[in-house]
Parts: C-alpha cells; structure tokens; sequence
C-alpha cells in the first residue's frame, strides 16, 4: 500500500477507535479489536483463528453485535474515501508530473487521437473525434446500500481529509483539522445506517440531480476544454474550438416501470420537471456569472451589427430587463446581452412564455452572437473563455439536464392492447394498469412540449421477443391521443436479455424496419437505430460465461445487420457494478467489442452504487469520462478491430466449446429441483428484499419458488452476500477444464486466447476479481445454512476448479496478482469484510433455525436504542415502508442484525450489485 494512502487509513482508523471507546466504553474497541486480529489471523490460513473469531461473535449480546457491525461497517465508510482520495491524489499527480497541455497520459483520449491519427490520418482521426458520442445513463437500480445522510457524512469527512494533506503555513493547525475530522466521524457513528424507510422515486431522482449539481455540470465542459487545449496547442483559448461536446446523459429515473408500480405517468413529469428546474438554475447562475465577468468596453470591443440587432429584440421583449443590464453595463454591450440572456433563462425556469426560451437551441444561438461579435471586434480569448464553456453546458445539457427514457415490459403493452381492442382507448372497463399504460404516452407528449424532443424520446421494451413488441408501442402511443399531431416522437428500442432473444434479435430487426413509423424515424433521423443488451438477465438465464459469448455473438450479428441496411448504430449496454451484471472496467469492456458495433458510440447504463463511485469525485468523473472516450474513439482503429475480427475467428472453436460446457453446468445447478428454495436459505436473498434501498421491489411478483421472475439485481447481489460471488463465474472452471483435457494443445490455446483475445482476456481478468472477493472458508458456512448438501458441494467444486484453471490459464500464483495495487487493497479489506460475515451468518442462523429467542437478545433495552446514539429501525417490508422505526421483537432484531451486515458487506466489497 502506498505510504500516504497507508497513513490516511491509520488515522482515520485511530479516530475512529477514539469514538468507539468514547460512545461505547474501552470493551467496545476491545471487542472489535478482538474480532479484527482474529479474522486478519484466520486471512493468513490459521483455521483455529476463524474458529475463534465465530466463537467471539456468538458470545456478543445482539446490542454488542449491532455496535460491532456498524463499527466495521464505518471503517469502511473511512477506507473508501481514502482510497477515492488517494486516487485523486495519484491522478493529480501524475498531471502534474506530465508537465503542460501537450502531454498525453496513459487511456486519455490524445493517447487514442494519436494512435488513431497514425492509422488513419490527423484529419480523418479528428473527423471520427469530433462524432463520438458516450451516453451514460443513471439507474436507481437498489445497489446503493448506503443512505444519503451516510453519503453527505462521508463526503464532509474526505473534503475535510484533502484539506489535512495541503495545510499551508498560516492555515488551520493539524489540532484544529484532527477535531473537526473527530466530531464528523463520531456524526457518521450516530447516523443510523439503515433508511427508515423506502426512498420515493423522486427521492432517487434528487439523489441523481444531486450528483449533477457537485460534479457533472463543470466536470463535463472541463473535459471538453482539457482535450481542446492539447489539440490546438499554442492557439488555445484564442482559435475556434475543434473539441465538442460528446457526453450526452441519459436516466431511467422516474422513466423505468419495468416491475416498478411506484412509476407513474404523474411521477415521471414530476422526475421532468426536477431535473429541468436544476439544469435552468445551474445556466441561469453560469450565464450571469459569465456575463458579470465580461466587461469588455464598446470602445475598445465593438459589437457587430448581428449583436445589435439581438440587443434590439431584448428590449422588444421587456424595455425594463434591458434598462436594467444597461444601467449595470454602461458601454458594455456584451455584458448586457448576456445579463438579459441569464434573466430570460430565468423567465424560462419560471414558465414566462413572453421572456422564456422556447428552447436551448435559441439560448445556444444567442449565446454564439455574443461569441461571434466578440470575434469580430479581435477579442477571441475573451469569446472562447468562459462563454465556450458555459456553450458546451448548454450544448450537454439542454433544458432538460438529461434524456429520460421510458421502460416498461412487453406483456404489459400486450396485455393493454388487447383490453383497448375491447373496450376502445377511452372505455370506462379498462383496468387501472392499461390506463397508466397511454397515461405514460400522454407524459411523454408533455415532456416533450415542454422542453423539447430530446428530453424524452426513448421508449426501451423489456423482453422484446417478437416484432409485435415493438409496433406495440407505436400502436399504443396513437390510441392515447384523439389527435394524430398531438402523438410525440418515439424511437422504440428493442431489449434483447435472455439468450433465445439474443439469438432472435436480428430477425427480430429486419422485421422492425418493415413498420411504417419506424421508416418514418429513420427518415426524419438519418437511419440512426438503437438496440439494448441485456447483460443481467442473460447471465443469469445461462450463466456467465455463455452469456458474455452470446452477447459478443448478438453484437457482431446486429452491426453486420446495421451495415447491410446503411443503419448508424448505438448499441446500449445494460451494465451493472456487479461483474454478474457485466460489470468492470467500462474501457476495457469497449476495447474487446466486435469490429463495428461501436464505430465512436457507447451507451450504457450506470446503477446504484457505481453513480457515485465513477461522478461522486470531479477528478474521478473526468478520468473515467476521459478513458471510456478514449476507448471509444480507439475502438474503430484498423489494428484493433482487425485484433478482435482474427481473435474472434481463431478462437470460434473454443467459444463454442466453453458455451456449451459452462451453460450445462449451470443448468446442472440451478435448473435443479428446490434449487430456488435452497438459494433463499443459504443467501439473504428475502432479507434484501426488506432492505429499504430503492424504490423498486426485488421480484416482479413471483416467490422464491421460481426464479424466472427473480430480477437479476438481489440475483446477484445475494451472492456476493454471502461471498460466493456465483454469478460471477460459475461454470466457467469446468468448461477450462474440459477444453483443456479433450485437447492435446488445450490449456496453451487458453493461454494463447488470453493474450491475443480482449473478449477472453476482459472474462478472465473480471473472473479473477469476482474470486479475489470470494473466500471459500466464509462461503461454505453460508451453504451448511441450507439442508442441500449435494448443492452445496456442487458450488464449492466448481469454486475451487475454476480458481484452478483460471490460474493456470493466466499463470498467476493467486487471483489479482498481475494487478498489485488492486490485488492488495483486496487483500487487505477481505479479513474486515470476514467479520461482517461471521456477524451476518449468524443473524441468518437464528433466522432459519427460528432461534431468534428473547434469551438470545438479552441485554437489549426495549427502545432499540443502542450504544453510539444510533436507533434501530423496522424491518418488515410493510413497517419500513410506513417509517416506523422500533424493533421490539428478537426476530425484528435478528433481522435488524441482519440488514446492519448487509450494510458493512455492501461497503467492503463495493461492487456488489
């Protein structure tokens, strides 16, 4: 570990010990330190250690094990933002480091520029630059176990932390520092970590905006002005911009009602309209700012004939506005026109149809007169300064801060289709359902006359099985309106998730081009066709490893359809954090797509936990913008699509035999009968459910007797749990294996594939961190939970074989060793993350064995108030959901336990769901 992270975490760590013996007494830090030594010893292979460990959290009162779980479960909190600013610090280094703007840094984009610009030429390279596009889209998929008020305590802690490492003469004292960092981290120890109850979906829309506010509104247009100083060089800041804008940000936020009743057609207006007023709000302050600052004289600047008439037209709308900028800007005209522009701004947040803008296109125009006189009159720094920058804000964000996009399921459509050809779109017998159904087209009309066709045209369509599923939405958008005119713009977007409808997808799309209103859309878009994969339920349905192969297989099929039909295509990719979910490092990911089905587009989506990991730090933001950019730019190289094209060739075979062999084994486990029963036992996979994290409910309505309907999220997310990380990698070690003993070449073609092939190396290298976080000791406590022991002994087989092979395969002596910074920070936070797991696997053994007795919860205070400040909260679903906040009962309590190492885990392991 480096020395300043290392010395970051021991402070933080010691205060922590501080608030510990100060709320709970020297027992309590002498308990947690117990434990702690413990589980480090156990890590190292000392198996009396581990006996011990679990034997000291079976003697804690539930009031001491509360106390212990929130006390690892803070460290946590502590490590990570240590880490997130040790990266910071790395990063800011390193620039440092490079020296002046012409330096080019290791997966930045003039890192990609210059290799593109090698194979194709500068100006073919800066024409493919300047049309890339990377479309993050935020989900409020419930990953996200930590509760905003941690959040906000965590986030004050770090600021406070980076303001310690740049103490300067004069300043604060490290005494002063040190308190302050005392008294936030004994708030962040009293700070319940469990939400009293469910966040709305406009809780989880504020919770996107919020992000927003702090990072993306200057951290996007920073990008954009970094890649802009290197490609002009010395002219900077004095010659037109070759840089534009290419992140375009999407959410699902109040648009996804996929199984999630809480979604309304009222609550998407309202998700709109928040969004839209923090995008007017932000402009409005940036242009007055911007304007304030331009007091450049008529005398010395003049303004153009074009920017007089604009001034004219001002105050043609409101004389009093333009008094007012003139009075404040005497012989300053462009600060005048840019006053007015803020106040119309203004107007527009307001609704003032006389002085608002009917659209970010007439504030942009606006806003290039003032950049075009000031050309005119010689003053091009002062033209693209600040006001380029706040240009490509409103170029980003529009009016509406991001595109909301809608989801809903295909038999849900089909279903109101079937009602409305009964009883006709406006028949008093149609259900509640079907009504919300054209209800949702009417919002999106709405949105779109409000701010525009971009704030809301994507219609996404879960489980597109079948062309019907898509002409369903056209057909339902027209009956929702008595008026043609009034239906609004849609593009219906197919997503492919199982791995039939992978198979299907291009049959499915040659016939979606036959539609009259798609012909119509492409048209009107210049051929312009988008199409999601579904990672999650894909893995989920046939495992991992055929899954990542079918959607390789879907991608190369689909582009070679694109191709053939002069169809530009977005491919968006349903992404988790979770690497069952496809998650991983997202540029790495780019790199290994199949030759044209990225060609400078990457959509995808960004959930739960990972929005604040990747855009909670305005450092951290830029670099991940910058190298998933840089990657979809190198994506189209000659070299690298001519890479993956041989690759994918070479390796057909042994794809072909990996599918087969991995998907049988995972049928083998999971198509086994009472499998879903055993899964519920042996994961806390109905206690997550309880977990009050996110609006949407975990199932889409079906019992644990099934797992068809089971969402991938808690899938996968129960897993890592109770770290076995399944989803992750079963499966795959038996298909090694086999490849590799029926072949006389067998294990040097998987070598050989490793290295030459980015699909399999990017497989192999996220197997690897799914089993770095996966302890086989901890792992086999969870399954004895269960009355399985035949399935049980299946996965810990499958565990060891593929730890075995993938090592061999990659010729590392343990999982991560050829990533030592990351394999270390593992390492080191596994035994912590141990502790939590005793913690938990116990709270699940009282639960299953129904000992969740009052003799077990002894010591505990009938309030649920416990040592630290902190109150316990409910945990059954219909009591979370009302904010009633007292545990009475020992099983309450036992699943408050429960929820509390739920917490602690999610924290330690980090990508979790």
């Amino acid at each position: 570990m480096p020395d300043p992270l290392r010395e970051d975490i021991r402070l933080l760590g010691g205060l922590l010990g501080t608030i510990l013996r100060e709320t709970g007494g020297q027992s309590l830090l002498d308990d947690v330190e117990r434990l702690r030594e413990l589980t480090i010893q156990a890590y190292g292979g000392d198996a009396e250690a581990l006996d011990a460990a679990d034997e000291l959290v079976g003697s804690f009162s539930l009031d001491r094990a509360d106390q212990v779980a929130r006390a690892f479960t803070c460290y946590f909190h502590l490590a990570n933002l240590a880490e997130e600013y040790h990266r910071v610090r790395v990063l800011r280094q390193r620039e440092q480091e490079a020296g002046d703007a012409s330096a080019i840094l290791e997966e930045s984009i003039p890192q990609a520029f210059t290799q593109l610009a090698e194979e194709v030429g500068r100006e073919e390279a800066l024409r493919r630059l300047q049309e890339i596009e990377f479309r993050p889209v935020l989900t409020a998929h419930p990953t996200e176990a930590r509760r905003r008020a941690v959040s906000r305590a965590v986030r004050r802690i770090a600021d406070t932390l980076a303001e310690r490492d740049t103490l300067r003469p004069g300043g604060q004292s490290l005494a002063e520092i040190d308190r302050r960092l005392l008294a936030e981290i004994d708030i962040l120890w009293r700070t319940s970590p469990i939400r009293a109850a469910k966040p709305t979906v406009l809780d989880e829309v504020k919770s996107a905006v919020g992000v927003f506010d702090a990072t993306m509104f200057e951290t996007f247009p920073d990008v954009y002005r970094r890649l802009d100083d290197w490609l002009l060089g010395e002219d900077a800041g004095r010659a037109e911009p070759l840089a534009r804008p290419f992140v375009r940000l999407g959410t699902w936020i109040g648009g996804d009602r996929d199984g999630n009743p809480n979604v309304t057609a009222e609550v998407t207006r309202q998700a709109a309209a928040l969004a839209a007023e923090h995008a007017l709000v932000a402009l409005e302050e940036q242009t007055r700012t911007v304007g304030r600052k331009l007091t450049v004289s008529q005398e010395d600047t003049p303004a153009s004939p074009a920017l007089l008439t604009l001034w004219n037209r001002q105050r043609q709308l409101s004389e009093e506005l333009t008094a007012a900028a003139a009075s404040e800007s005497p012989h300053e005209p462009h600060r005048a026109v840019l006053l007015v522009v803020a106040s119309r701004v203004a107007a527009t947040r307001r609704r003032d149809a006389d002085l608002g803008y009917a659209g970010p296109e007439q504030l942009e125009a606006d806003l290039t007169c003032v950049q075009d006189s000031l050309v005119e009159a010689g003053a091009p720094r002062a033209a693209y300064g600040d006001l380029q920058r706040l240009i490509w804000q409103v170029q980003t964000f529009g009016f509406h801060l991001a595109e909301l996009e809608v989801r809903q399921h295909s038999q849900v459509h089909a279903a109101a289709l079937e009602e409305i050809a009964e009883h006709g779109p406006n028949g008093p017998e149609l259900s509640d359902r079907t009504r919300e159904v054209l209800d949702t087209f009417r919002a999106l009309g709405a949105v779109q006359r409000r701010y525009g066709i971009r704030a809301a045209r994507r219609y996404i369509v879960s489980f597109t099985q079948a062309p019907e599923h898509l002409a369903a939405v056209y057909q339902l958008a027209e009956a929702a309106f008595d008026d043609p005119a009034d239906v609004p713009v849609i593009d219906a977007i197919p997503l492919f998730e199982t791995f039939a409808d992978l198979e299907g997808s291009v049959e499915i799309l040659e016939a979606m081009l036959e539609m009259p209103q798609v012909q119509a859309r492409l048209e009107a878009n210049g051929r312009r066709v988008e199409v999601m994969l579904g990672y999650s339920d894909s893995s989920k349905d046939v495992g991992p490893v055929a899954a990542t192969l079918a959607l390789h297989k879907a991608q190369s099929r689909i582009a070679e359809w694109a191709r053939r039909h002069d169809i530009t295509l977005t491919l968006f990719h349903g992404r988790g954090g979770a690497l069952g979910r496809g998650g991983g490092p997202a540029n790495r990911a780019v790199l290994a797509q199949p030759p044209h089905s990225v060609d400078g587009r990457f959509k995808l989506t960004e959930q739960g936990e990972v929005i604040l990991a990747r855009y909670g730090d305005p450092v951290i933001a830029a670099r991940h913008i910058e190298q998933v950019a840089a990657a979809t730019l190198l994506a189209s190289a000659p070299s690298v699509e001519k890479r993956n094209a041989e690759a994918t060739e070479r390796f057909t075979d042994l794809a072909a035999e990996l599918d087969v062999t991995s998907r049988e084994r995972f049928h083998a486990l999971v198509k086994a009968e009472g499998f879903p029963q055993w899964f519920a036992q042996v994961t806390p996979l109905e206690e997550v459910g309880l977990l009050p994290i996110g609006s949407r409910p975990a199932k889409r309505g079906l019992s644990v007797n099934s797992l068809d309907d089971l969402r991938a999220i808690p899938w996968v997310f129960s897993w890592s749990q109770a770290r076995i990380n399944l989803a992750g990698w079963y499966g795959l070690g038996t298909a090694l294996k086999a490849f590799a003993e029926s072949h006389a070449d067998g294990l040097d073609v998987l070598q050989a594939a490793h290295r030459e092939w980015p699909l399999f190396s990017t497989l192999l290298d996220n197997v690897e961190m799914s089993l770095a976080k996966t302890d086989e000791r901890i792992a086999a406590k969870y399954l004895a939970l269960g009355d399985r022991d035949d399935l049980a002994e299946q996965v810990l087989t499958e565990l060891r074989l593929t730890r075995e092979w993938v090592l061999k395969v990659t010729g590392n002596p343990w999982p991560l060793a050829g990533r030592r910074v990351l394999g270390r920070a593992v390492q080191l936070r596994s035994p912590y993350v141990d502790a939590l797991s005793l913690l938990q696997v116990r709270a699940l053994r009282a639960l299953r064995t129904d000992g969740a007795s009052e003799a077990e919860a002894a010591g505990a205070p009938s309030s649920g108030r416990i040592v630290g400040g902190a109150t316990t909260s409910t945990v059954t679903a219909d009591d979370v959901t009302a904010g009633r906040g007292k545990v009475t009962s020992s099983r309450e309590r036992w699943q408050h336990l429960l929820l509390l190492t739920v917490n602690g885990v999610s924290a330690g392991l980090q990508n979790t769901g």
